[in-house]
């Protein structure tokens, strides 16, 4: 078993690099999104979702 973690060392430092990026991208949108604040543009015209995502 050591001998297998040895073999694909780098692939699983490549694999935790990237689930620690997402995880942090996924904790960013969630504490954004608890603030209040949005990444649209704010022209909802042509929006399908201008009813749900800006509260008045």
């Amino acid at each position: 078993m050591l001998q297998g973690i040895m073999d694909n060392a780098g692939t699983i430092a490549v694999t935790l690099l990237l689930a620690g990026i997402v995880a942090a991208a996924i904790a960013t949108l969630r504490r954004d999104k608890r603030k209040g604040k949005s990444a649209c543009g704010g022209s909802c015209g042509c929006c399908p979702m201008a009813g749900s995502c800006h509260k008045k």
